[in-house]
């Protein structure tokens, strides 16, 4: 098992110098699990870069740069995957909102499941409390319109794949797919909706796994905003998945 960590990024300046991909970087450094670590830039246009390249690539042999337009989260982490090496890939968010030292936890499941995902439910530290209510309506409306009512967790920044179920995954999306990229989006939260329902209709064995989540306010989230783009990228999934599916 070699794992290709990938690590979705875009104006992440301020989180840089919290000293998050140190702490990845050490991590990983002397972990033979983990081949690569792709940090995956969605076009910043800060000092991001440039304090990647000019410290982290230096200091930590695995991490490497790949540069993209700036066309959101998802693309972000589509590019990763098709860029790893690993016959495993796995994403976190910057924040670190789920530590990468829980890795352990889903890793240990590889043998017996092909999607190994992260879930919150339970260890949801400090997030508001109008954050939690409306993350309970917008799971009735997932399971009414697109089902995934065996997951309980869709959302949560931190999954581990097989590399070639992910690939036919990306290789079949119709809302995040090379044909209608959701362009501009900074957190493009429909990507795990599409991506996990499209795991489900293949028949991969997938795992959901408690991991410690703790709140992380940032720039890049606007809960109102990311959550009325969610409830638009669910009815595209709907469309182009059940009622329309060309």
């Amino acid at each position: 098992m070699k794992i290709s960590l990938i690590i979705p990024c875009y104006n992440e300046e301020l989180n840089i110098q919290k000293g998050v991909l140190d702490k990845i970087g050490n991590y990983t450094k002397n972990n033979d699990l983990f081949l690569e670590v792709i940090i995956s830039d969605d076009g910043s246009n800060d000092k991001t870069k440039k304090i990647i390249k000019e410290k982290y690539l230096k200091i930590f042999p695995k991490f490497k740069l790949l540069e993209n337009h700036h066309q959101g989260k998802a693309y972000a982490i589509i590019s990763g995957i098709k860029n790893s090496t690993g016959n495993w890939v796995m994403f976190s968010d910057i924040d670190l909102a789920t530590p990468i030292e829980e890795a352990e936890k889903l890793i240990k499941y590889a043998k017996n499941y092909q999607i190994i995902i992260g879930s919150r439910n339970t260890h949801r530290e400090g997030a508001p409390i109008i954050r939690k209510i409306m993350a309970k309506g917008f799971i009735f409306i997932r399971n009414f319109l697109i089902g995934l009512k065996n997951i309980k967790d869709t959302q949560c920044g931190f999954k581990l794949f097989e590399k070639q179920a992910a690939l036919k995954i990306i290789n079949n999306l119709k809302v995040f797919g090379e044909k209608r990229k959701a362009k501009g989006s900074s957190v493009s939260a429909g990507f795990d909706l599409e991506f996990l329902y499209l795991a489900e209709k293949y028949q991969f064995k997938i795992k959901e796994v408690p991991v410690v989540w703790r709140h992380v306010e940032t720039k890049n989230v606007n809960f109102i905003k990311d959550s009325i783009e969610t409830l638009i990228d669910i009815a595209k999934i709907l469309y182009y998945h059940k009622i329309n599916p060309k």
